[in-house]
């Protein structure tokens, strides 16, 4: 991974990307020959990761509450691995997103400067970065129970088909959704070494609020997507935009309504209710607040929109933790 290998002359490194935390350490603190892997695993936009880890939080949070006896210290390492296990597995989903997308990004304003479309690294150079990422990440698999270990190397599919979905599906957010709330699955497998109707209900809340954040994401790219001919929910629902997204939302908060439900309505702690009750209201009153901000025409406001789901999941994330702990 040697810099003057990464960079085809006349090609410049650009500091940052367009859609990244301005400041990032990945700009400011990582060696320079680091940078074109990192920005390629979108360490510098750490949002993704948030998104990706946020369900598996929920999941196993609730499947202690379902069943209080089973709690173990084990959980904690459960919580943890799913932490660098979304970081790694973001960072090889991107990898393989870009490596499949790199000539569609050469076109698009806002990725064409992204490492591979701009020439920082070589397709076979991301290759090996995402062969190293997923590697690492199924090790860590490795530590859970065997369903969930046959769980998690099923969710490659998803993950492999997704940067294909968008030129074949006007719906390429449903194929996210799919992906990314893989670990309202897996966290609840490698607790309780089954599935159950309330994870399931889970995971379908998480892939609806996928089609709310994303479909807002996606029209940053609107205009260049219609010329490129990528596919998205926001080319297809253009001035619908706000009906949709609203019904995305109730389907989302129904759905972990019920799901919830499910596991806290046998409990005789209240406490317990009340914090599950409450994550989800948090959850709710966040989402509204951002279908009051919305201005789909404004790249910055959807963008700020985008990354503030990390709250909104995190309000869930933390109620549920904590209604686990008092079950």
């Amino acid at each position: 991974m040697n810099d003057n290998a990464q960079k085809p002359a006349g090609t410049k490194e650009r500091e940052s990307l367009p859609d990244a935390v301005e400041g990032s350490w990945v700009d400011t603190k990582a060696p320079a020959f680091s940078r074109p892997y990192l920005r390629l695993s979108r360490m510098d936009r750490p949002i993704g990761s948030w998104l990706l880890l946020l369900p598996c939080w929920w999941s196993l949070s609730l499947a202690i509450i379902a069943e209080p006896s089973t709690r173990r210290v084990e959980d904690i390492w459960l919580a943890l691995a799913c932490a660098i296990g979304a970081v790694l597995m973001r960072g090889a989903g991107c990898s393989w997103n870009d490596f499949a997308d790199r000539k569609l990004d050469a076109d698009v304003r806002r990725t064409r400067s992204r490492p591979l479309p701009s020439g920082q690294i070589t397709p076979r150079q991301a290759l090996v970065w995402l062969t190293a990422q997923a590697s690492l990440a199924f090790g860590l698999l490795l530590t859970f129970n065997s369903f969930a270990i046959f769980l998690g190397i099923i969710s490659l599919v998803p993950v492999a088909f997704y940067p294909f979905a968008k030129r074949i599906t006007w719906w390429p957010q449903v194929f996210l959704g799919i992906a990314f709330n893989w670990g309202a699955l897996l966290a609840w497998a490698a607790h309780s070494g089954m599935l159950s109707l309330s994870p399931v209900l889970l995971y379908f809340a998480g892939i609806f609020w996928t089609l709310f954040y994303d479909t807002i994401y996606a029209h940053q790219d609107r205009d260049d997507d219609g010329v490129v001919g990528i596919r998205s929910t926001a080319r297809l629902l253009g001035s619908q935009t706000q009906k949709w997204l609203i019904f995305f939302l109730v389907c989302a908060i129904t759905l972990m309504t019920l799901s919830v439900a499910i596991v806290i309505v046998p409990s005789d702690i209240i406490a317990v209710q009340i914090m599950a009750g409450l994550g989800i209201g948090l959850f709710a009153l966040h989402l509204l607040w951002q279908l009051r901000r919305l201005d789909i025409d404004d790249n910055e406001v959807c963008l700020m929109l985008f990354r503030a789901n990390r709250n909104a999941g995190l309000a869930p994330a933390i109620c549920f933790a904590c209604a686990a702990m008092i079950s």
